[in-house]
């Protein structure tokens, strides 16, 4: 028997099983492959559709993610107690009158229009100068620097404005380089302590006493403190809310600041 035709009955001895169909192969990137059983369906050659699956983020992510919102839950109620910790604080200081026979009285300076205060600094100029009268000091110290663009400082306006009340230019000292509350602060209390005086009666606004209570002291100072009653920021105005909230957020700095 011939090669050819030996080769020819192979052929046709071969199970169609073993034959590869063309339709059940997918072409990958430079050869062609049979396509696997389990991924048949129907008929003969059908290719069933398939969906990749969607990996569950692994435990350790999720427990991280996890951790992070518990985390943030956390600090946010931790700082919303502290703002309520703080306003309320400030709001029992701005309730106290502390006024007591001191060394001298410490005026908060405010602002002043073209030589003349403004309501907020007279109100506190008049309260000053009734602790004065009622002989709780023998002193005053008025502070505030110049502001950008104004031709006198605040302690200069404070001073002038107490003289015209009838206090002695000789009882009265002033403070012209502070532009903040600790810069006066602390620039009063050197002027006492040169002087061998430590008691303080500090005035200002309601809002502002705790934290000019807490410099005095951190200053070395034996600090009290007697608000203003008459001052146009009126309770439970807008003004006094924002004034009240600025001021937890002052304090909260200063007593991070200062450890």
């Amino acid at each position: 028997m011939s090669r050819s035709a030996s080769a020819t009955r192979d052929m046709r001895d071969t199970p169609r099983n073993n034959l590869r169909d063309p339709r059940q192969t997918v072409q990958m990137i430079g050869a062609t492959r049979p396509l696997p059983r389990s991924k048949r369906r129907g008929g003969r050659g059908t290719i069933a559709p398939t969906t990749a699956p969607v990996a569950a983020p692994p435990a350790r992510a999720r427990a991280r993610w996890k951790f992070f919102l518990s985390g943030m839950g956390v600090a946010c109620a931790g700082v919303f107690a502290g703002v309520l910790l703080l306003g309320g604080l400030i709001e029992r200081q701005a309730s106290l009158d502390e006024a007591a026979p001191s060394d001298a009285i410490i005026v908060l300076g405010a602002a002043q229009w073209n030589g003349k205060p403004s309501p907020v600094l007279q109100a506190r100029l008049d309260h000053a100068y009734e602790l004065w009268r009622r002989k709780l000091a023998p002193a005053i110290i008025v502070t505030g620097g110049t502001g950008e663009g104004d031709r006198f400082s605040e302690s200069q306006v404070a001073r002038q404005y107490l003289v015209g009340r009838g206090v002695p230019p000789a009882a009265i000292l002033m403070e012209e380089r502070g532009r903040s509350s600790y810069e006066s602060m602390s620039a009063a209390s050197s002027l006492m302590i040169r002087r061998g005086w430590y008691r303080a009666t500090v005035v200002s606004d309601p809002f502002h006493m705790l934290r000019l209570k807490r410099m005095g002291d951190d200053l070395g100072l034996r600090t009290f403190t007697s608000p203003t009653r008459t001052s146009p920021i009126l309770p439970g105005s807008d003004a006094e809310w924002f004034y009240k909230l600025r001021e937890v957020g002052t304090l909260a700095y200063y007593l991070v600041a200062r450890g």
